[in-house]
């Protein structure tokens, strides 16, 4: 059978070696670098105890220094699982969601043909460097000595020139023999719709040979030295050999530096591209003039597990960057990821170096963020989230986005991290603006007060009902999130219950009792049922008691946001009693602070055996504190 051309391209794309190998051996974790690509292991061809069986899964061959085994994807597959070629591609295939093509006796005419193409662009791509030392090129010569462009720079990339001419390219392939219709299929040169005469695709252009991963030229990028130019930069259309949205510029030699450890950085344009390898990063690459597509993800993950996408520093940029974000999400895959180094306002990497040289362009890769934060900055940049409404549309859009990632395993991390994110972003403007009452924790030189233990006392009881209630009622914990993210229960464990409830906010009550047990919070859970106070709300293990158990976490949270308003009237009391001087308004702040609770109370439809209850402990826990500056008014 023959396959079409590009399919075993795009197989190899899309599978890695390491994976495949990885399941029939175990990676000699010393010796192997997983960063790299760099793996080692005991031979599965032959008995052997020590490490000799090398993959490079970047280069896609493995060999055992041993046994001598050697291959690639499709020979390993076929010997560990005795199977044909084609039916080792067969089994990739269906691994890599990839439908085998039907039977087609004319592939290998294909092949042909594609070979026939690759030779007029190689022909094309030789004619266009030797204009480019032609006098007619001086202008284009100027202008890459502008822009700094060695003499190796432009051999290294095979920089020419596209003459000002209508035929003088068509003419000069012509002359060897090439035939017209070859150079036109080719993209080489483009034919009228109206029948006219053939003319040049590319003309008073610099032009960049396109290579692809195995370094055959299949396509030419030009810059156009013409200000008033219709495209300032043009790609070859659409060929047999040329698909823009599956190349990558500079792709071959990139993945070879890549393999030696240096970082793969996806830079706008070819200029970008050229200078990153000339100031010393050689994995660079590009995209063809468009936004980056899956297929051109899926070549930069064969070469790097996080790729850093360096885009220019102006709206246009970081557009880009944004439009990439949703193309990416559903692809990640624990390990695969993309991080994001922005350039100066106005700068793209070329400038940078220019200016700053190779140094200022580390700085900026080693800073460069990671997928998650720019898809924060995203919904965030430039907005104002001042009501329960704008945040929720903020919460919407995340959760949509986590939404698109099908890995669970990434999902819950990705969704953990935007809600620590999201926490400390509205925290201190939540506390500044919207707190009626003052959330401040007891002084250290109250901690071990009566009125520090009251204060734990009560504050652990209503936290082990609410966290109670909300574990066996997860659609709440979304109503409740913004005061859930306020508590501080005092203790560890229920600490931990309490963020595993605020991590899967906005799930399901399944997902939820999935994560308690996945982090061994179920005993914790079912210590707090025994409590007393727990034990007896009947309701809380119905899951068709929804209002009443919003009733109950709206008070109980009503009352530890009034229990904070009043302690911290008793600390600040305190303080003033550890002075030289006893203040005479001290006794009126704290009958203030409890009058204030217990209208909060009431308010909240306590019962009068309550308020009496309450009001007879506060009043004895003051009463000790007033007899304290008492006592100390009298020593002085």
């Amino acid at each position: 059978m023959s396959l079409p051309p590009g399919f075993l391209d795009e197989l190899r794309s899309r599978t890695s070696l390491a994976d495949v190998v990885g399941r029939k051996v175990i990676w000699d974790a010393r010796k192997s670098n997983q960063a790299k690509g760099d793996m080692w292991a005991p031979c599965p061809f032959h008995q052997e105890k020590t490490a000799s069986f090398h993959v490079e899964d970047r280069k896609g061959f493995y060999y055992c220094f041993g046994c001598h085994a050697k291959g690639d994807l499709f020979k390993f597959v076929q010997e560990t699982e005795n199977v044909s070629f084609i039916e080792a591609v067969e089994i990739l295939a269906r691994e890599a969601g990839m439908t085998m093509p039907e039977r087609d006796p004319q592939a290998q005419e294909k092949a042909d043909r594609q070979t026939e193409l690759a030779d007029v662009t190689e022909a094309a791509a030789q004619f266009f460097r030797l204009q480019l030392k032609t006098g007619a090129a001086q202008a284009a010569r100027d202008y890459l000595d502008r822009r700094g462009l060695s003499a190796d720079m432009r051999a290294r990339f095979e920089i020419g020139f596209a003459p000002n001419s209508r035929t003088a390219t068509l003419e000069a392939l012509g002359a060897k023999g090439i035939n017209q219709a070859r150079i036109i299929e080719a993209g080489i040169a483009s034919k009228p719709d109206d029948g006219g005469a053939p003319y040049d695709a590319f003309r008073d252009r610099i032009v960049f040979p396109i290579r692809n991963q195995r370094g055959r030229c299949i396509g030419f990028g030009g810059r156009a030295m013409d200000p008033n130019a219709r495209a300032k930069y043009l790609n070859t259309r659409e060929t047999p050999l040329f698909d823009k949205g599956r190349a990558l510029f500079n792709h071959g030699p990139a993945r070879a530096a890549a393999g030696k450890g240096e970082p793969v950085i996806v830079a706008e344009g070819y200029m970008d591209v050229i200078a990153l390898v000339q100031a010393g990063f050689g994995a660079a690459v590009a995209p063809l003039g468009t936004a980056i597509t899956e297929d051109q993800l899926r070549l930069l993950w064969r070469m790097a597990d996080e790729p850093i996408v360096a885009l220019d520093g102006d709206k246009a940029g970081l557009r880009a960057a944004m439009r990439l974000i949703d193309i990416a999400l559903p692809m990640l895959e624990p390990g695969k990821s993309l991080r994001f180094a922005l350039m100066p306002p106005g700068q793209d990497p070329d400038d940078l170096i220019r200016t700053g040289g190779a140094d200022a362009m580390t700085r900026v890769l080693d800073g460069a963020a990671p997928l998650v934060d720019l898809l924060w900055r995203r919904e965030t940049e430039g907005r104002v989230f001042d009501s329960p409404e704008r945040r929720a549309a903020l919460d919407v859009a995340l959760n949509k986005a986590v939404a698109m990632i099908r890995d669970p395993g990434l999902r819950h991390h990705y969704g953990q991290t935007l809600k620590d994110l999201r926490w400390r972003f509205f925290r201190p403007k939540g506390r500044a603006k919207t707190s009626r009452i003052p959330d401040i924790a007891p002084r250290a030189e109250t901690a071990g007060s009566a009125l520090a233990a009251g204060e734990v006392a009560e504050t652990a009881m209503r936290s082990s009902l609410i966290l109670a209630t909300l574990a066996h009622h997860a659609p709440l914990i979304e109503t409740f999130e913004t005061a859930l993210e306020r508590l501080d229960t005092g203790d560890f464990e229920l600490n931990r219950l309490c963020q595993c409830l605020l991590r899967l906010s906005g799930q399901g009550q399944n997902d939820l009792n999935a994560a308690i047990d996945a982090e061994n919070l179920r005993e914790t859970l079912e210590n707090l049922m025994l409590l007393g106070h727990v034990r007896l709300q009947a309701w809380i293990r119905d899951p068709n008691s929804s209002d009443q158990a919003q009733q109950c976490l709206t008070e109980e949270f009503a009352k530890l946001a009034a229990r904070r308003g009043i302690d911290h009237e008793l600390a600040e009391g305190r303080e003033e009693l550890s002075g030289d001087e006893v203040r005479p308004h001290l006794a009126w702040r704290i009958n203030e602070a409890v009058r204030k609770r217990h209208e909060a109370e009431r308010a909240l439809g306590e019962d009068g055996s309550d308020d009496d209850l309450v009001d007879q402990r506060d009043r004895e826990r003051f009463l000790r504190v007033i007899e304290g500056a008492g006592r100390k008014e009298k020593r002085h």
